[in-house]
């Protein structure tokens, strides 16, 4: 893929005075385009999940059962770890991550703020404060060149998102923390399969966190999340903590949760897992067939595009464009008049949120997380997308600049 225009350069080409003839329109139709489709790629493994729900309703181990520690096998043997442990969903998965760290009350946990809410909310869950961090503005991931000044004595964790499917720069992130002491939880909700430097996420932290959203590349038929761990204190801690603090049933060692991944929602994932490989290829190839027509279209001129950064494996959790002359939402109107699906993440960080004024961030605290919420858009990208579909995207957006 070659490389995208620099987001923060100045556009060339200003879109409110764009003409027509510097836009190629490719040829499309007028179908809808959905910004992802989980029934495209449910219905073509129906036969497949059907017979794997049946089993576990023939079985009646609904919580727990036995697909679970097939999947809790299988998953850590993909992200190259001895410990996986299945949890309600990827939120938990943090709570319990920073449980296991023993951070809490006092504490303080490094967090980029452009990532979905999960992140901060899980620090500020076990009483430990969320110091916000800026962005790469090329990755959207947490720039490390941020961390030294914003780290204090009470600095415990920091928590890495690899961000819409693309792993953080974790060799300057881990050896920051191993100067500091720090506990290193990956959050990669959206990530995983992704690699960084050969080295799948999940296996890169102290600790790593997933999500089994639908939407998420291994996606389930409900909630579900997993933690990974190489460490087997954490993971018997991790074991203990998601079922209220007990190795023997009734015997509580410590107040721990009720955080138990579903043995349907196991049974299903592990009917896809084999599939995703193969998924994360075509969300790639995808990407790329965005690159070229959006470039043919000479909509690389006022559109920031995404790029793999080097040595990483993305694998497209989300497709994020830049829409740099500031009318990303009449874009993003233009485009769902037309039944293209579109979705902002995220249209207010985190630091600006309500439930986080007392941390005492106000507007221009992180200016490149603050610019990348005012002008990303979500386009839609899934293994199924069709080729005629992504054309008429591009066209569709190429007649919103042209007009």
């Amino acid at each position: 893929m070659t490389a995208p225009v620099d987001p923060l350069a100045t556009s060339s080409v200003n879109g409110s005075s764009a003409s027509s003839s510097q836009f190629a329109l490719p040829a499309a139709t007028n179908q809808p385009v959905p910004l992802i489709d989980v029934g495209r790629q449910n219905g073509a493994l129906a036969g497949e999940l059907d017979a794997a729900l049946r089993r576990v309703i023939e079985h009646g181990g609904y919580v727990l059962g036995p697909e679970v520690k097939t999947l809790e096998d299988d998953i850590a043997a993909y992200c190259g770890v001895e410990h996986a442990i299945g949890c309600a969903s990827g939120s938990d998965a943090l709570l319990l991550a920073l449980m296991a760290a023993d951070v809490g009350e006092g504490d303080e946990v490094l967090v980029p703020s452009y990532t979905f809410f999960a992140t901060a909310s899980a620090v500020m869950r076990v009483g430990a404060r969320p110091v916000f961090v800026d962005i790469d503005p090329l990755t959207f991931n947490i720039d490390p060149a941020e961390l030294e000044r914003l780290t204090s004595e009470r600095t415990r964790a920091i928590i890495p998102v690899h961000l819409f499917g693309q792993a953080a720069a974790m060799d300057e992130i881990l050896d920051f923390a191993v100067t500091h002491e720090l506990t290193v939880i990956e959050d990669a909700a959206q990530a995983l399969g992704a690699e960084f430097r050969g080295q799948r996420v999940g296996s890169i932290g102290d600790i790593a966190c997933f999500s089994f959203y639908p939407t998420k590349n291994l996606g389930g038929v409900g909630d579900g999340g997993m933690v990974t761990t190489r460490h087997t204190r954490l993971a018997e801690r991790l074991r203990m903590l998601r079922v209220h603090g007990e190795r023997t049933r009734y015997y509580h060692e410590v107040v721990g949760i009720n955080s138990r991944l579903d043995t349907l929602q196991a049974a299903a994932l592990c009917v896809k897992l084999p599939y995703l490989d193969r998924w994360s290829d075509e969300r790639g190839a995808r990407a790329a067939r965005y690159q070229e027509l959006f470039s043919k279209a000479g909509l690389d001129r006022v559109l920031g595009l995404p790029q793999a950064a080097a040595e990483r494996r993305h694998v497209w959790n989300q497709y994020i464009v830049r829409v740099l002359d500031g009318r990303r939402d009449a874009l993003r109107q233009h485009l769902g008049d037309r039944q293209i699906g579109t979705q902002i993440y995220y249209p207010r960080p985190l630091h600006l949120q309500e439930c986080f004024a007392s941390l005492g961030y106000v507007e221009g605290s992180l200016p490149l997380t603050e610019r990348a919420a005012m002008e990303t858009v979500a386009l839609p990208i899934f293994p199924e997308l069709t080729d005629e579909e992504q054309r008429r995207v591009v066209a569709e957006i190429a007649a919103f600049f042209a007009s």
